[in-house]
């Protein structure tokens, strides 16, 4: 059987109007491989890889191509994983060149530099696997080919066999319809054999039609099948025009170039050129949006640009920052990371500034860590100067806290508290030390002065029932003789009776209160009571001096309340108020003890 060399579609077939329709076929994007036609890869990706990655992590990355090679069909991803190897290879590159660039900036030799990356054996191992998955999906297709190719042969025996031994009575219209929807739907076979196997095909196929000449009513159906899916086509390349995204238009023209050499040939001379001749300009009309959609590309990109300039210009703001300090710093890194990462989201820039504009945000990160670094490098120098402070101030507390000269002692540790507020930090692997060694003078010091105090709270107690005995004294009192000496003997033996507990205080104010209803029962005014061994100028210039130690008492209570109040914690379990809290129970005791010293003194509602 001899096989034609030419590309025959029937025997009415004009050869120059096929050359005119594969020549605007050749400028519409190459279509999916169709059953029958020459495969232009070995494989092909079942969907187009997203060659934009720059937003994934290097783990990510990884992640991902492992997903590809523990997928059944990875073989069809191969421009993906490729994609995503060079993505993560570049990254690694970029890890190996931040290494490189911290070790020569420590003043290290550039030829001692080695670092292996974590990640590259992980790199390595999965191109690794890609490529025997490949190898078994190659030898995988091999077996395929040659299975379609045997189909292809009996599909074209068919074909021989219908035009040379059909039955009469065969319904030849159904049977050839039948065997090109066969010859479509077969799958590939290998380049090598797709020429002559196809010629072979189309060399029957003119065979058939040429015995079908005197069968006139099979053409006219053919011929009018035909040119109804040339119209169908036609029709929705001209919706295509109003197509607003033009990358589907052009995918979708495509497909229906396909549609065109496959499904809509042979048709009558009279529309074969008309209607190849619209297809042509309407085709050629979607190819002229290119222009749009290369438009729309670049504006994408130019504002890609510019967001990921303005981030580099933040960037290289904080590394050039003056008079930062640690919060700064500490911010500061917050605020890089999330640059960083809305970087690495941003989309593609236009490919002749990609490298100046990548090579910039690395430039601008490594400013950034070295202005850290060396502010922190700085900062050890403070930091040991702070921490000979605390140890002078630890040797004080240590040489005092067995100490009960509580007048003096006193005032000492609450200064030395205050003063250790003020230092700032200490090297970290010091700093629990010198707290806990501060720590432990203070609480001992301060255990000591709790136990006398609470030894010197017995007399306390006692005081408490004199002083209850006292008051109902002078409840009991009237506005009969001699009350004015009664009340002036209840007042000085009240005043010769020290200090109760602190949680009996009240009855101080319960007595001031009492002594005042009764000094207006009696109509006595207080300066006519006299205080033992006082004289009345003596008593006047006391009030006074008692009147400028609550005014001060009373401010210092208001600025220890401030102070607590800036703690998000400020309970007294807090270990670091406890001292805080001693101070301020302390002052509020004076407060109370110096008002009811002036009310003794003068009266006053």
């Amino acid at each position: 059987m001899s096989i034609e060399n030419e590309n025959p579609e029937n025997e009415n077939l004009n050869p120059a109007t096929e050359v005119s329709e594969n020549q605007i076929a050749e400028q519409s994007p190459e279509p999916e491989e169709a059953p029958g036609r020459e495969p232009e890869n070995e494989h092909r990706e079942t969907d187009a890889p997203d060659d934009n990655f720059s937003h994934l992590s290097l783990q990510e990355t990884l992640d991902e191509m492992e997903k590809i090679v523990n997928k059944a069909d990875a073989a069809t991803a191969y421009r993906t994983f490729n994609s995503l190897k060079e993505h993560a290879s570049h990254k690694i590159a970029d890890d190996v060149e931040d290494k490189k660039h911290e070790y020569l900036e420590q003043g290290n030799p550039e030829e001692h530099f080695a670092y292996h990356h974590p990640s590259a054996s992980r790199l390595s191992g999965l191109v690794h696997t890609y490529k025997e998955k490949q190898d078994d999906f190659h030898k995988h297709q091999e077996a395929e080919h040659q299975k379609n190719l045997e189909e292809r042969l009996q599909i074209i025996d068919r074909l021989k066999h219908l035009y040379t031994n059909s039955e009469p009575g065969t319904n030849l219209f159904r049977a050839i319809r039948e065997i090109k929807e066969a010859w479509g739907s077969a799958g590939q076979v290998a380049k090598a054999e797709f020429k002559n196997l196809n010629n072979n095909y189309f060399h029957h196929l003119k065979m058939f039609n040429e015995m079908l000449d005197l069968n006139k009513e099979y053409l006219e159906q053919e011929f009018a099948h035909n040119l109804e899916k040339r119209q169908h086509i036609i029709q929705r390349a001209t919706e295509l025009l109003d197509e607003p995204v033009v990358q589907k238009a052009l995918n979708e023209l495509q497909y229906l170039h396909k549609l065109w050499k496959e499904e809509a040939e042979p048709v009558a001379e009279e529309f074969r050129e008309k209607t190849w001749e619209e297809f042509k300009e309407v085709s050629n009309k979607i190819h002229e949006r290119k222009s749009e959609l290369m438009a729309v590309i670049d504006a994408e990109q130019q504002e890609n640009l510019e967001k990921k300039s303005k981030i580099i210009e933040e960037l290289q703001g904080y590394s050039k920052a003056e008079n930062a300090n640690h919060n700064f710093w500490q911010q500061a890194i917050k605020k890089v990371e999330e640059l960083r990462s809305d970087f690495l989201k941003l989309g593609p820039v236009p490919k002749k500034l990609s490298n100046q504009n990548w090579t910039d945000f690395k430039q601008a990160l490594r400013d950034f860590n070295t202005s850290k670094n060396d502010f922190y490098k700085n900062l050890k120098g403070s930091q040991i100067h702070n921490l000979e402070q605390k140890l002078s101030l630890i040797k004080t507390a240590q040489d005092n806290m067995n100490s009960e000269d509580w007048d003096s002692v006193v005032p000492l540790f609450k200064k030395l508290q205050e003063d250790w507020k003020k230092i700032g930090h200490v090297p970290r692997s010091q700093a629990n030390k010198v707290w806990d060694d501060f720590r432990d003078a203070c609480n001992t010091f301060f255990k000591n002065y709790r136990d006398k105090n609470n030894a010197a709270g017995d007399n306390w107690k006692d005081n408490y029932k004199n002083k209850k005995a006292l008051l109902e004294e002078l409840k009991a009192l009237t506005d009969e003789e001699g009350s004015v000496e009664k009340i002036e003997n209840i007042k000085n033996s009240w005043n010769a009776i020290g200090k109760v507990p602190k949680d009996k205080l009240s009855i101080n104010t319960e007595f001031n209160k009492t002594l005042r209803e009764k000094l207006k029962l009696n109509k006595i005014n207080e300066f006519d009571l006299k205080e033992e061994n006082l004289s009345e100028s003596q008593l006047t210039d006391k009030a006074r001096k008692i009147k400028n130690q609550i005014a001060d008492l009373e401010a210092e209570v208001v600025q220890l309340e401030n102070n607590l109040s800036f703690f998000s914690s400020p309970g007294r379990e807090n270990p670091l108020l406890r001292d805080t809290y001693e101070k301020l129970d302390n002052k509020k005791e004076q407060l109370e003890s110096l008002k009811q010293t002036l009310h003794q003194i003068i009266a006053g509602e």
